[in-house]
């Protein structure tokens, strides 16, 4: 084989320069409108590169710019910095609230993830309606789970990575305590789950005391 035959067919093979694998990732991240893991950048990138390492780089790259590489769950997407989101908002915006039932039901399964509708209904201490779960699920901030091997193999409901990137969360492990809600003043006056004194019926209207933290910007 001439050599120079061999050394393109090598050359196939080898993979990017980090400073060119940064500038894929950078590429694919900007062009798409939902976060990408690991897996499709491998997937997408030439045999052999490294996303996550060009990921890492790419992170420093872009600290105290005003866009922000953010990891949310296991993907990564390109977000307004954190202290620039002021100029983003418009004039008129239109806010809709949740209802304290939907605000509850989304709060337990944010905390106690993975979580079925069994348990959901035994921690508010009342029933939670067919309509709650599926505005949560409409609005994509709640998804379906693995079902418990236990008998009936109930579904288990778990939060989405629209709802960590929503709030700016990376995992649900950087939901706040309740040192944080207290001072934040968002369990003032609320009942604790499980002494809701509402019935199912009451479900569907909205609340006047509701918790800007899970309001619905649209």
């Amino acid at each position: 084989m001439p050599e120079d035959q061999q050394d393109t067919e090598e050359s196939l093979f080898e993979a990017p320069p980090m400073g060119e694998q940064e500038r894929m990732v950078e590429a694919i991240l900007f062009a798409s409108a939902e976060p990408v893991s690991i897996r499709e950048l491998t997937g997408r990138m030439p045999h052999g590169s490294e996303p996550a390492k060009a990921l890492e780089h790419l992170r420093k790259r872009y600290e105290g710019r005003g866009v922000a590489l953010s990891k949310i769950d296991d993907a990564w997407a390109f977000r307004t910095a954190p202290d620039l989101g002021f100029l983003m908002q418009k004039e008129t915006v239109e806010t809709r609230k949740l209802s304290r039932a939907a605000i509850e039901t989304l709060a337990i399964v944010a905390y106690h993830q993975p979580v079925t509708r069994a348990e959901i209904e035994e921690i508010r201490g009342v029933s939670v309606s067919r309509g709650t779960i599926d505005q949560l699920i409409e609005l994509e901030w709640i998804r379906f789970g693995r079902r418990r091997m236990t008998p009936g193999r109930p579904v288990t409901f778990v939060v989405t990575e629209s709802f960590l990137d929503h709030f700016g969360l990376e995992s649900a492990r950087d939901l706040p305590g309740l040192k944080e809600l207290r001072a934040a003043g968002l369990l003032e006056n609320r009942p604790p789950p499980g002494t809701a004194l509402e019935d199912e019926a009451s479900e569907g209207e909205d609340d006047e005391d509701q918790s800007e933290m899970f309001e619905d910007e649209a």
